[in-house]
């Protein structure tokens, strides 16, 4: 089955201008990072030089991070969301689990990215639920295994279009 990272992963304008801004910070910070290096190298004997380990460790964190980024910002897919009747990335859901139509649950199908610009709960369509419900519509059940291998089975309430 494929993939939401298949055609990058979506994000909302709001969202890639906050991991682009990161970006540019981290990538602005090298040269500081590397006088840190610097300076504690120059402290003397590196075999007991926490200070020098420790900022070596926080540089090769900060360049994973940079990796990180440039990766998902180049293959990003932005914008909003194309009106469906399926529910796709960037569909807000409302469920109730089989047996419990009164308790509904309501999110956002889409990534951690997503997450830290809005307070609508955010699941990933990697997830075992995510993955279920991808491609389905409003008034479908749908039964998948939970990651502790138990079967559980959703009626699908309601979609809308994620508006951030």
């Amino acid at each position: 089955m494929a993939t939401h990272n298949d055609q990058g992963t979506w994000l909302t304008q709001q969202a890639y201008d906050r991991l682009k801004g990161e970006l540019d910070e981290l990538i602005a910070n090298r040269p500081v990072m590397a006088a840190e290096i610097n300076a504690r190298r120059e402290e003397g004997d590196l075999r007991e030089n926490g200070g020098y380990h420790a900022a070596k460790e926080e540089q090769g964190k900060q360049e994973g991070r940079i990796r990180q980024l440039e990766d998902l910002l180049r293959s990003a897919r932005v914008g909003e969301v194309k009106a469906s009747d399926e529910i796709q990335i960037g569909t807000v859901v409302t469920i109730a689990f089989d047996g419990d139509l009164d308790d509904t649950e309501k999110f956002l199908l889409g990534s951690r990215e997503i997450a830290a610009t809005t307070d609508v709960t955010v699941y990933s369509p990697d997830s075992a639920l995510g993955s279920a419900i991808l491609g389905h519509k409003e008034g479908d059940t749908v039964s998948y295994e939970a990651p502790n291998g138990s079967e559980l089975t959703v009626k699908i309430i309601g979609t809308e279009l994620f508006e951030s």
